[in-house]
């Protein structure tokens, strides 16, 4: 059936805006509050930053600016989220990215007069400034990767061009594909983007999963140059950029964002490529074994291993699971579920032009807003359960920190979502004793949780990092080059296990994360930590939940290791990350034991 449009779904599977802004006037009414805000910061202190009780005063105006500027950004980017063929919601996105590329632009003197200042004059505001301490400590670290102070106001001016490539990139994706029926088996079926990533990539019948695949593929293909194009030019950007500030590359520059070292970043790439693959394979050999293929191929992965005992689930039987699995992280954090559902956090809804995959926009002083589309499968409770974990994680670090603080490093910030997945499923575990049950439900970490972090985005990272070599080496990428570095990451970690079909290599077309700097790889991060944590939470219960909540309220006030110290982990080793390896091959291992027993394969 095709996608209806965005008015005809119903209004209880949509979010609901007003939360943020009752009415379009209030938007209004907001957005030129913040032109005023912008201009008294100017009128006040433009010019006057050398001193710490004038700094500190502008902080303190500068934070009521931001948070604003965030909420009517947000409230546009939203909007345009859930239907990108909309040209009002386009218009209206685009103008308020042009204003808060311009408001950005004039108060960009803040951050440049502040790191201008004398070493003493930074250490007297150090000391009196309060919830803001560590939003200066950040201003003091990058000083010496600042441009002039017209360079660094040209270059926020610039933003809606420099961003460009992405939104470019969305558009194709999500408004201009139009994705054509394919046959299969002498039958005609729908395509759209969330239909093959959501539905057809589990589809139970072999022809039709396949043939989904094909015509995915296919179309794709039709946007590669493209697409590509507008990768290269944000790369081209990206390394200019570097390259300005004193850096030796754009992973140098990321990293250093993300206050992570290289050998971090390196070992979270090469260890699970070299440690996992092997159980993984097996795991392909196993599906393959159950479904009776002629042969494993790239779009039989995601076929769940026990089709038959893959249960529909509604948006309400939802609510009662996941609530269930993460009051273990205590009552308040049950009430925030409950409070999630109740006043429509979520946009389940499924319609045309409205973005892929699930995400959540967390909003200083308000709620949490999440976007998923919802197909009545277990997976999708997990989603659920996953940006759940986003919205946990926001929500006590902006209780306890100011809005500069509330940000933790790239590196971690999908350890609160990944977490929740796994109390998931530790949750079930424990609701049902029976092998076929609970053969399911580790077959869903293994294919959900793990593939989704620790195979998906780990490939998309070990592409990522050969894509910046070239780049970083002054050279360029096309789409033949990007095809290639992506099989060339499928071949690596799947070896013979896995038939590498045409339209394998064209899977870095469907990630937006590529221009959000060095991501993919966080998600690997991330689930080593909440795996180490499911591990102490099960172990010592409510002692391993204080800790990991005392982590998630620090915000971005410490750097990965001293934010993974919290939680009692220690991420300088290697040891974390070798346990979830091992955790995942031991799953793989007792659901081929279970399968023996079962079905005698």
């Amino acid at each position: 059936m095709e996608l209806p449009e965005r008015k005809d779904v119903p209004v209880r599977e949509t979010w609901d805006l007003s939360l943020l802004f009752r009415t379009e006037e209030e938007y209004t009414d907001a957005v030129e509050k913040v032109k005023r805000l912008a201009e008294s910061i100017v009128t006040e202190f433009k010019g006057k930053l050398d001193g710490p009780d004038t700094m500190i005063a502008c902080l303190e105006q500068y934070e009521q600016f931001c948070i604003l500027l965030q909420h009517t950004s947000a409230y546009a980017e939203l909007s345009l989220s859930v239907d990108y063929t909309d040209t009002l919601r386009q218009d209206r996105n685009a103008q308020m990215t042009a204003l808060r590329a311009e408001l950005q632009s004039r108060l960009s003197f803040i951050e440049s007069e502040i790191s201008a200042a004398d070493d003493s004059v930074f250490a007297a505001a150090l000391e009196r400034v309060g919830r803001s301490r560590h939003y200066l400590e950040e201003i003091y670290r990058s000083k010496p990767h600042r441009l002039h102070p017209e360079a660094e106001k040209a270059l926020a001016a610039f933003s809606p061009v420099l961003d460009a490539p992405y939104e470019i990139y969305q558009s194709a994706k999500l408004a201009d594909m139009r994705f054509d029926p394919f046959e299969a088996d002498g039958r005609t079926f729908p395509l759209g983007y969330s239909l093959f990533e959501d539905d057809y990539e589990f589809e139970a019948d072999t022809a039709v999963r396949r043939a989904a695949f094909r015509a995915f593929s296919h179309k794709l293909r039709q946007y590669e140059n493209t697409t590509a194009a507008c990768y290269n030019a944000f790369l081209t950007r990206c390394r200019i950029e570097a390259q300005q500030r004193g850096f030796r590359s754009i992973t140098e520059a990321d990293l250093f964002r993300q206050h992570i070292s290289q050998n971090l970043y390196d070992r979270q790439i090469d260890l699970i490529t070299e440690l996992l693959a092997p159980s993984m394979r097996k795991y392909a050999r196993l599906i393959a074994g159950i479904h009776r293929l002629d042969r494993m191929t790239f779009a039989d992965l995601k076929l769940p291993l026990d089709s038959g005992y893959d249960p529909r689930v509604t948006i309400a039987e939802s609510r009662k699971l996941i609530r269930g699995a993460l009051s273990v992280l205590g009552e308040d954090y049950a009430r925030m579920v409950d409070e999630a559902f109740d006043r429509r956090w979520f946009d389940f809804a499924k319609n045309k032009g409205k973005d892929t995959g699930g995400n959540c926009e967390s909003l200083y002083g308000k709620n949490s807003f999440i976007l998923l589309t919802w197909n009545s499968r277990m997976a999708d409770v997990f989603t659920v359960a996953h940006e759940l974990g986003h919205a946990g994680h926001d929500r006590l670090c902006n209780a306890a920190q100011s809005f500069y603080d509330r940000e933790c490093s790239l590196y971690l910030v999908e350890a609160p979502s990944t977490l929740n997945e796994l109390l998931l499923g530790q949750y079930l575990l424990k609701t049902n004793s029976d092998k076929r049950f609970r053969r399911w439900v580790l077959s869903t970490l293994v294919g959900n949780t793990y593939y989704h972090n620790f195979v998906t985005h780990l490939r998309e990272a070990w592409y990522q990092r050969e894509v910046l070599k070239i780049i970083d080496a002054g050279g360029s990428v096309n789409a033949e080059v990007l095809n290639g570095l992506f099989r060339r990451s499928l071949e690596v970690f799947w070896g013979d296990a896995v038939e590498l079909t045409e339209g394998c290599e064209l899977t870095w077309m469907r990630q937006m994360h590529y221009y959000v700097g060095l991501y993919p790889y966080t998600y690997s991060a991330g689930l080593t930590l909440a795996t180490q944590t499911a591990t102490d939470i099960r172990r010592e219960g409510a002692p391993a939940v204080d800790r990991w909540k005392r982590m998630l309220s620090a915000g971005g006030t410490l750097d990965p290791v001293g934010l993974a110290n919290l939680a009692g982990v220690d991420i300088t080793s290697d040891l974390p990350l070798r346990h979830a390896i091992r955790v995942v091959s031991d799953m793989i291992d007792e659901i081929c034991a279970l399968t023996k027993e079962l079905d005698g394969i």
